[in-house]
């Protein structure tokens, strides 16, 4: 009898993705997370992040990339990810021993397909991130449904993340569309970091990158504002030559 196939005589980790998505809404100036409710059990109808189990032959982003356009129908080129942080506490998940690889997901929502339920998933839905004003890298008690697994702690770190990145990478324009205000960009630092800026203060130090280009101005306005672009080009070239993005 042919021996089977991955077949251990000690204990195998299994490993899968988790996947945050930010999306920002410029309207109402919050920061949303994408959440599906489970169809099967373990946490059956509990809100969870999307995520499952790495394939063989799949890179990690692969998976997260994967993983994020069955359950959630959304395309990989829509998104800016990045890894996020390992979490594998061992009790984590009633199944087993899984180790989660999670990543982190920037989304434009003014231009995003319709986010649909996938096959894993039972419903589909944005939930506004409401920060603790006390501790603005952790979120109110309440302020999302409950969720799965430790799917509430893999969002606090994950806040605490762009919170830190925002201030020396360009990370908030993947949040906002190509075309946006400079009072569009201080409404999602504000939101994001949990706190009042100083407009003039602001608007002289953004624009003192170097890294925005006028393209028109507002429509239907009474007194139209300029409306920007991130020019990557430009901050890329900067870069190279020893350019370092601090806000």
């Amino acid at each position: 009898m042919s021996k089977k196939k991955y077949t251990y005589d000690y204990p195998m980790p299994c490993v899968a993705c988790d996947i945050i998505l930010f999306g920002y809404d410029v309207d109402s100036r919050e920061l949303n997370v994408l959440l599906i409710e489970r169809k099967e059990e373990p946490f059956m109808a509990h809100w969870a992040l999307p995520g499952g189990h790495i394939n063989m032959k799949e890179t990690l982003e692969q998976t997260a990339l994967r993983e994020l356009e069955e359950e959630t129908g959304t395309p990989s080129e829509a998104v800016h990810l990045e890894q996020l942080y390992t979490f594998g506490d061992p009790g984590r998940d009633p199944r087993g021993r899984y180790v989660s690889v999670a990543y982190m997901a920037l989304v434009d929502l003014s231009t995003f397909p319709k986010a649909m339920a996938g096959s894993d998933a039972k419903a589909i839905g944005w939930f506004p991130i409401i920060q603790n004003r006390l501790s603005p890298s952790s979120l109110e008690i309440g302020a999302l449904p409950e969720l799965a697994f430790d799917h509430l702690q893999i969002i606090d770190t994950a806040l605490e993340r762009l919170q830190g990145k925002i201030v020396y990478q360009p990370v908030a324009f993947n949040l906002l569309p190509n075309r946006f205000t400079l009072t569009m960009l201080q409404d999602a630092y504000e939101c994001i970091l949990c706190k009042s800026l100083d407009k003039r203060n602001f608007r002289k130090k953004v624009l003192g990158l170097g890294i925005l280009k006028p393209c028109g101005r507002q429509k239907g306005s009474h007194r139209p504002a300029t409306l920007y672009s991130f020019d990557s080009k430009k901050f890329w070239k900067k870069k190279n030559n020893g350019f370092f993005f601090e806000f």
